[in-house]
């Protein structure tokens, strides 16, 4: 099991990457937050919106994300507000491990995505991600408070971030509560596109 812990996200440049409300998903702010991705041919035929899209660095980066990913983890509250917009047939193909209080059934949808529900904490779930996922990665999908669980308990091996041209003012700030004394950076890449800068990082313990 050698794969790497990891996240990626799109952060506004005040570094928001949600509105404070799931009743707010899909409003103005968070559609300007994901312009960039919705274009793109792989995000299209992974939702199986159609034929056609944009190519290009963007793209790439997207789809070597997805291929990257062998398990994801996510928090509740993503699991929620994700349960009522997804198709149905979910764009992880892939397992996904739900942190949750909940005891449920495991939730299988067409295309390869299973949704089990981890209700004994943080570390268990990512262990079975990490059996899951064998030589492939795993990804913290989110929500916020979920990714800052995992950085703060020093489990999060790098990070990618799409940093969009939009201002939130309020919101779900990634960093809010980070531990600082515990983690240190390096910078690995630095990529920008006509919508984007890509910018990836190596978490280590300070």
């Amino acid at each position: 099991m050698a794969g790497k812990v990891f996240f990626s996200v799109s952060m506004s440049l005040d570094g928001y990457i949600a509105p404070e409300t799931v009743g707010d998903l899909m409003g103005q702010q968070w559609m300007e937050l994901q312009r960039w991705v919705f274009p793109l041919r792989f995000f299209r035929e992974n939702l199986k919106l159609g034929g056609g899209g944009e190519e290009g660095r963007d793209n790439d980066i997207v789809r070597e994300t997805f291929e990257r990913t062998g398990a994801s983890v996510m928090g509740k509250r993503m699991f929620d507000a994700g349960e009522q917009m997804w198709p149905e047939e979910a764009p992880f193909h892939t397992p996904v491990f739900v942190v949750t209080h909940e005891k449920r059934d495991p939730w299988e949808l067409p295309g390869g995505t299973t949704f089990h529900f981890v209700n004994d904490g943080i570390e268990s779930a990512l262990d079975q991600a990490r059996q899951a996922a064998g030589d492939r990665d795993v990804r913290i999908a989110g929500g916020g408070a979920t990714i800052l669980e995992y950085v703060n308990a020093g489990l999060i091996d790098e990070f990618s971030i799409a940093l969009s041209p939009v201002l939130f003012g309020s919101g779900i700030r990634l960093f809010e509560g980070v531990d600082a004394s515990r983690v240190a950076l390096k910078q690995l890449r630095a990529e920008h596109s006509p919508r984007v800068t890509h910018v990836t990082y190596a978490v280590r313990e300070r």
